[in-house]
C-alpha cells in the first residue's frame, strides 16, 4: 500500500539531490514548481462554471509530517505535506494560469495521480475538461480518473490515516482493488479510448466518503457508467465485478455461496480467470457469445459437511458458475437499460464482421437492448485447503 508514496518521495529526493548537484534540471529548479498530485473538478456556482481543487505536494514537509497533520485548503498554506488550492472559473486552462495569483510557482503535473470529477459536474458531460490534458505536454495519460459520489474537492480534504497526502492513499486504494474485483480501474487514456469510440460506454470507478469527522475515510466502490461524456448511471459491486468477468480483468476476489445441504456459507477464492467474447451474424442480427472460465480455492466454510469429496466439488462448481453467471446477467441487464455498451460489443462486431457492421452501426442504441447474449461459465475448484475435516462444528437436530 505504500509503494506508491515511497516511490514518490524517492523522486522528489533525487530531483531535490540532481538540482543541488548541477544547479539546474530541465532549466526549471525545483523551488520554482507547484508538483501537483492530485486535482478535482466540480460543477461551479454563480458565473464560474468550474470549481478547481489543486492538491500540491510540499515537497520539504514529507520527511517530517505524520498524517494527522495533513494539509489545508482555500489558498492558506498549512503545517502538513500537501497544500489543496482552491479556484474557480470558465475552464480548466484559464483557472489554472490563473494559479500565480496565489502562488508563484509553476503547476507540474508529471507526478499526478488522480483526476476526479464531481458527480453534478461528470452529469453535465466531461469531455470539454480532458481536453486540457489531452493537449498539454506534461499530463499524464495514466492518471487514474474517477467520480465522487457527491463533490471531488471533498475528497481531497479528507486526511488519510496512514500516507501523508490524499491524492497517494486514493492511488493506493484503486490499485487495492484488484484483490476483490469490485470496482473498476481506469486510466485517462482508457477513458478516452471508449469516448471516442462510436459504440463502447465510458465507465470510472466511483469514491465515497463514509464516516464523520476526524473518523471520515475514502472508499472505492462501483462504478460509473457514462453514455457519450455524460454519466447515466452506475453499477454497484456485483455488476461491476459482472463487468469485469466479461472483458477480462477479473484477477481476484472471493464468491459467497451455500454449502451443497445447508443455508451456511462457503467463501470461495478466485485464482484465476479467463474471458473470451465471441460473435456471429445469423440471419442480418448479431449474437454475442461470452465465456467464462475461473479456477478458485474453497477459502473457509461455516457449514459442517466434508467439502472434499468429489460430489461436494462437483456440486460447488455448479453453483460457482450458476453465481457468476447471475453476476454477468445483472450487469448485462443494467447495461441494457441504461442503453450503455460497456462491454465493447459493438466494437468487436465492427472488427471481426465490418461489412455487416456497416448496415447496423447507425442503429446500434436500437440494436444493443434486443442483442442476444449469451453467457456460459466453467467454474473449476483445485483445491479444498489442508483440512480433510471442518473446523465447524456438526449442528445437532
Amino acid at each position: 500500500m505504500k509503494s506508491c508514496y515511497k516511490n514518490i518521495v524517492m523522486i522528489l529526493m533525487i530531483i531535490t539531490l540532481i538540482i543541488s548537484m548541477t544547479g539546474c534540471w530541465n532549466r526549471r529548479e525545483l523551488p520554482s514548481l507547484a508538483i501537483v498530485l492530485g486535482l478535482g473538478l466540480d460543477k461551479g456556482e454563480g458565473k464560474d462554471k468550474l470549481d478547481l481543487t489543486t492538491q500540491i505536494v510540499k515537497t520539504a514537509e514529507l520527511k517530517t509530517s505524520s498524517p494527522e497533520e495533513g494539509g489545508s485548503g482555500g489558498g492558506s498554506n498549512g503545517a502538513g505535506a500537501y497544500w489543496n488550492v482552491k479556484n474557480s472559473g470558465d475552464s480548466v486552462f484559464k483557472i489554472i494560469r490563473d494559479y500565480t495569483h496565489k502562488s508563484s510557482r509553476k503547476l507540474y503535473w508529471p507526478h499526478n495521480q488522480v483526476l476526479i470529477f464531481g458527480r453534478s459536474l461528470a452529469e453535465e458531460g466531461i469531455s470539454e475538461y480532458l481536453d486540457f490534458f489531452q493537449r498539454d505536454q506534461e499530463a499524464r495519460s495514466e492518471v487514474f480518473i474517477l467520480v465522487a459520489e457527491d463533490k471531488a474537492g471533498d475528497i481531497f480534504d479528507v486526511k488519510p490515516k496512514l500516507e501523508k497526502v490524499p491524492s497517494i492513499n486514493i492511488s493506493d486504494l484503486i490499485d487495492a482493488q484488484a484483490a476483490t474485483s469490485q470496482s473498476s480501474i481506469t486510466r485517462l487514456y482508457q477513458f478516452v479510448i471508449r469516448l471516442m469510440s462510436k459504440t463502447t460506454a465510458p465507465i470510472a470507478p466511483i469514491i465515497r466518503i463514509e464516516g464523520q469527522g476526524d473518523n471520515r475515510v475514502l472508499v472505492v466502490s462501483g462504478t460509473a457508467i457514462f453514455k457519450d461524456d455524460k454519466m447515466i448511471g452506475e453499477m454497484d459491486k456485483k455488476e461491476t465485478r459482472g463487468l469485469l468477468w466479461v472483458i477480462d480483468k477479473v484477477k481476484s476476489g472471493i464468491i459467497d455461496i451455500n454449502c451443497p445441504d445447508s443455508e451456511d456459507k462457503v467463501s470461495l477464492e478466485i485464482i484465476r480467470s479467463k474471458g473470451k467474447i465471441t460473435s456471429k451474424i445469423t440471419d442480418d442480427k448479431p449474437h454475442i457469445t461470452v465465456e467464462i472460465k475461473e479456477e478458485g480455492n474453497i477459502g473457509s466454510q461455516a457449514c459442517a459437511e466434508n467439502l472434499a469429496s468429489p460430489d461436494a466439488v462437483e456440486r460447488l462448481e455448479e453453483q460457482e458458475s450458476e453465481a457468476i453467471k447471475e453476476e454477468i446477467e445483472a450487469t448485462l441487464d443494467k447495461a441494457k437499460k441504461l442503453n450503455a455498451d460497456i462491454f465493447g460489443f459493438g466494437d468487436i462486431l465492427h472488427q471481426r464482421h465490418p461489412k455487416e457492421w456497416q448496415e447496423m452501426k447507425d442503429d446500434w442504441d436500437d440494436i444493443f437492448p434486443n442483442l442476444d447474449v449469451e453467457i456460459l461459465v466453467e467454474a473449476k475448484i483445485r483445491r479444498s485447503g489442508s483440512l480433510e475435516q471442518p473446523a465447524a462444528p456438526e449442528k445437532k437436530e
